[in-house]
């Protein structure tokens, strides 16, 4: 069973940043694909972000050139750097865990709330 507890998240104005980390129980990043993903209210969860084991990342076309999304391995934690936020881009952002052998092998965290407000 795999953990993840994210943290990082708050208030922020217009054009402000913010960090988001999701530390993981174990080292996992080899065999796994680690995402960002958001849930505004009324909406469906979509894909922020992804890092593959390789270092191969992916972004939603709505986030390319303001997020970056990166992995330590020696710390089993994966980051998610936001800037040139905007009021959209207010959710909550849960990380996520995709076994790239085991389909069934998934975990979410507890998510993390990021308000864009002035």
């Amino acid at each position: 069973q795999v953990q993840l507890v994210e943290s990082g998240g708050g208030l922020v104005q217009p054009g402000g940043s913010l960090s988001l980390s999701c530390a993981a129980s174990g080292s996992i990043f080899s065999a796994y694909t680690m995402g960002w993903y958001r849930q505004a209210p009324g909406k469906e969860r979509e894909l922020v972000a992804a890092i593959s084991s390789a270092g191969t990342t992916t972004y939603a076309d709505s986030v390319k050139g303001r997020f970056t999304i990166s992995g330590n391995n020696a710390k089993n934690t994966v980051y998610l750097q936001m800037n040139s936020l905007k009021p959209e881009d207010t959710a909550v952002y849960y990380c996520h865990a995709q076994n790239k052998y085991v389909s069934a092998m998934a975990y979410w965290g507890k998510g993390t709330l990021v308000t864009v407000s002035s």
